[in-house]
């Protein structure tokens, strides 16, 4: 394990990750505004899975991940393509809440914390 901290997608107000002593933690991921909440949950988590890769793992290390949705109701739409997308036999601890996210147009947040290979 490296003492040293890796910042990834580094920009003027935070990075996209920062890894530190072995664990990666990412910034919360959004997609497309105005797209459905089943497509930004698809996006959200390609972002996860490419910033997963740089940082050197992958999604089934991911020791936890929070869940933000703009509207509970959207639960269910949500969850059908997390549940085709997380790997079975590697599920994270995982919270899922409803919020106002940055924008009205955002319906789902996705944050993960995951360990290094």
């Amino acid at each position: 394990m490296s003492n040293e901290i890796k910042r990834i997608g580094v920009g003027a107000r935070m990075s996209e990750a920062v890894a530190y002593n072995g664990i990666v933690w990412l910034a919360g991921q959004v997609g497309n505004p105005g797209d459905s909440v089943a497509d930004q949950t698809r996006q959200c988590l390609a972002e996860v899975d490419r910033i997963l890769a740089e940082a050197g793992t992958d999604k089934t290390r991911i020791l936890s991940a929070q869940i933000w949705l703009a509207d509970i109701a959207t639960f269910g739409e949500m969850n059908a393509v997390w549940d085709q997308w997380v790997p079975q036999g590697n599920t994270p601890a995982r919270a899922t809440g409803e919020a106002k996210l940055a924008t009205p147009d955002y319906l789902v947040e996705v944050i993960v914390t995951a360990a290094l290979k």
